[in-house]
């Protein structure tokens, strides 16, 4: 299972597609079973560069609460920034915050291993 993630142009916040549209919560994230279909939302992402940079698929897990992303890289990036405890997305609670707090896995998002390939 993958979610498209990537970077707002405009402030630098880690976002995921959602039925189109560019959101702020993981937890309102596409979840693609299919690979073709999450190939061609990625590609679709691509040329979006002056809404988002750099689009790329993460490998996503059940969790204890719901869907989480495989790897702690993207779980940082979902429940972010991590300057402060009070800080960041992760105030918010919910079911979609609980998913990523209690997520294991500490695997490289094939999706940015080829992205980090192909720099």
């Amino acid at each position: 299972m993958k979610a498209l993630t990537a970077n707002r142009l405009l402030d630098g916040e880690a976002v995921f597609l959602s039925e189109g549209r560019w959101v702020e919560r993981f937890a309102d994230a596409d979840l693609f079973e299919d690979d073709a279909a999450a190939l061609e939302a990625e590609a679709h992402a691509k040329t979006q560069l002056t809404v988002v940079v750099d689009p790329y698929l993460i490998d996503v897990i059940p969790s204890d609460a719901g869907y989480a992303p495989l790897s702690f890289r993207e779980r940082v990036r979902a429940l972010g920034p991590t300057n402060k405890p009070e800080h960041g997305k992760k105030t918010e609670g919910g079911e979609g915050i609980e998913a990523l707090l209690h997520a294991t896995g500490a695997a490289r998002s094939k999706g940015r291993v080829e992205l980090i390939r192909r720099k």
